[in-house]
């Protein structure tokens, strides 16, 4: 049994289903039928690579390997049973023989005021079609605001965060509303603005510093307002107050400030390490030989470092897989097992058009190679689409994009707050409740108290794909709780629900941050969504606080 399609658990699946030739019944629990790559999730975002070309089937992909669609409730360790909710809201348990816990990560929050109302992250698909629609409206807007002030705040963009996901995304944002740009010029002639924040004294500043100098360059050349050293320290309607005293008005804000363990690990009922289980260096956790923990809900022991823990990146959560599959097979009398040991193989960032950083082997490359290997290594790590990836690049490089709203999915889906980020919020749908402990997670407190591991993330491995979609905290069956309860339809006015006017997390009145426009106004959206809506619902490690497993 394998809770979660990460990259942890994806591989996991993959390599038992080799292993063991359909000898053993191998169950996959996962609240999504594919598996997201999320290194080109921004891609997305900017129009180059259509939704569809990050995901990979897994019934498609994954041979001998049973697929159910649900989201994990609970685990009972005594009873060797796992409960889950399926997408339609039915309840069910599935017993196992050996458990592989890979529920990877959530976002992260930090008890900044006004982000959880006002900002949106970036860890699932529903996320980057939001952020593309909402984008591409903002620049409409601006473009036919004759408001000086209403231009400048819907042309301004904030990204907290300047690991690799913040990056990436900052990057990209800028190529695509330049494009938009020169179609649909704005008045005065002026530029969209993009602000890269980060309280480290560098952009990417887990990687090598050459890198770290390369993408500033980039990202500085094209016009983005690099900020080191400088983080939100509220954020409100009108935009976002910085701890530098700055106020920036904007109706913008995506925080890539980093991930925490989904929180289905606290349910476990065993010991963890900043939120993470804790494993033996074969994976296994203690006192339960038939249980297996991997990637960002795992703490495992870092061999080479005795005393410290495998940080979460992408590379880890990958490798992890590997291991906890044949260890799996192992404790089936197929195979020897074997302890978790890890080499870094370098990384490559993206950073949109021809440009990119990239040092596999360690070995930096010169800007006009790393973006042929930042490509060609991510189609060799995909599992499958690589012939669509490979078109959608070609037809990006001769054909000028489709800056188009979709319309699919509205500011209220993609709460920042949520447990589940691969899934957006469905008007009427089932959904279950929310941990208490997702509101701020293990960050520093009073405003503005982010620190470096609270506002990045690790880049992807050069040599291994990077992590998976976070799979959703599970905590409670999928009841319809009373209002202002966590997972029910909160009062009006309420973080998360929906909202009065001009009211945090809801939908706020015209020329509000963030906001969607009046009903009937160009580029807006429909009144209230119908029917009630209920709730669907990083850690820092003590040395790489990195990005997760997705």
């Amino acid at each position: 049994m394998i809770v979660g399609a990460g990259f942890a658990g994806y591989r996991t699946a993959r390599t038992l289903s080799r292993l063991t030739r359909h000898q053993a019944e191998i169950t996959l629990l996962n609240p999504t039928d594919y598996f997201l790559y999320l290194p080109l999730l921004p891609q997305v975002a900017a129009g180059i690579l259509e939704p569809r070309r990050v995901t990979v089937s897994l019934s498609g992909t994954l041979p001998g390997v049973r697929l159910v669609l649900g989201e994990a409730e609970g685990i009972d360790l005594d009873g060797r049973t796992v409960h889950y909710t399926d997408p339609e809201g039915e309840t069910g348990t599935l017993p196992y023989d050996r458990l592989v816990i890979s529920v990877g990560s959530v976002n992260k929050l930090l008890p900044v005021p006004g982000v959880a109302e006002h900002a949106h992250g970036f860890r699932g698909l529903p996320e980057a079609l939001y952020l593309r629609d909402h984008v591409t409206r903002q620049m409409e807007l601006a473009a036919a605001a004759d408001d000086p002030e209403s231009r400048a705040a819907r042309r301004t963009f904030v990204v907290v965060g300047a690991g690799y996901t913040g990056t990436e995304v900052a990057a990209h944002g800028q190529l695509y509303t330049d494009a938009q740009a020169r179609r649909q010029p704005l008045r005065d002639g002026v530029r969209p603005r993009w602000m890269l924040l980060d309280v480290a004294p560098r952009v990417l500043p887990e990687m090598d510093e050459r890198l770290s100098r390369t993408a500033d360059r980039v990202l500085r050349e094209r016009g983005v307002d690099v900020r080191m050293g400088t983080s939100v320290k509220e954020a409100t309607h009108d935009g976002v107050l910085l701890t530098d005293g700055e106020f920036v008005t904007t109706r913008t804000l995506v925080w890539c400030v980093g991930v925490r363990p989904d929180p289905l690990v606290e349910s476990v009922g065993q010991p963890l390490e900043r939120g993470r289980l804790i494993v033996d260096p074969y994976l296994q956790v203690p006192g339960s030989p038939e249980v297996f923990a991997c990637g960002d809900a795992a703490a495992v022991p870092d061999l080479d470092k005795p005393g410290s823990f495998t940080p979460m990146t992408a590379q880890h959560a990958w490798r992890h897989g590997h291991v906890a599959a044949r260890n799996v097979a192992a404790s089936l009398g197929v195979g020897e097992r074997r302890p978790y040991r890890h080499r870094d193989l370098g990384f490559v960032v993206d950073l949109g058009g021809t440009k990119a950083a990239a040092n596999p082997l360690g070995v930096p490359l010169p800007g006009p190679l790393a973006g042929p290997v930042a490509r060609g290594y991510h189609l060799a790590a995909m599992p499958g689409n690589r012939v669509r990836v490979t078109a959608d690049w070609l037809l990006d490089a001769v054909l000028p994009r489709q800056a188009v709203q979709l319309g699919l999915v509205r500011s209220w889906s993609v709460p920042l707050d949520t447990a589940s980020p691969e899934l957006a919020r469905v008007p009427g749908a089932p959904q279950r409740r929310e941990k208490e402990s997702s509101a701020v997670g293990s960050g520093p407190s009073g405003p503005g108290a982010a620190v470096e591991e609270d506002t990045t993330d690790a880049p992807a491995p050069a040599a291994e794909p990077a992590a998976g979609p976070a799979d959703p905290a599970k905590s409670q069956p999928s009841a319809e709780p009373a209002k202002n309860q966590p997972g029910a339809e909160p009062a009006k006015n309420q973080p998360g629900g929906e909202p009065a006017k001009s009211q945090p997390g809801g939908e706020p009145a015209k020329n509000q941050p963030g906001a969607e426009p009046a009903k009937n106004q160009p580029g807006g959206e429909p009144a209230d969504p119908p029917g009630p809506v209920k709730h669907p619902g990083t850690p820092d490690t003590p040395d790489t606080p990195t990005e997760g497993d997705s």
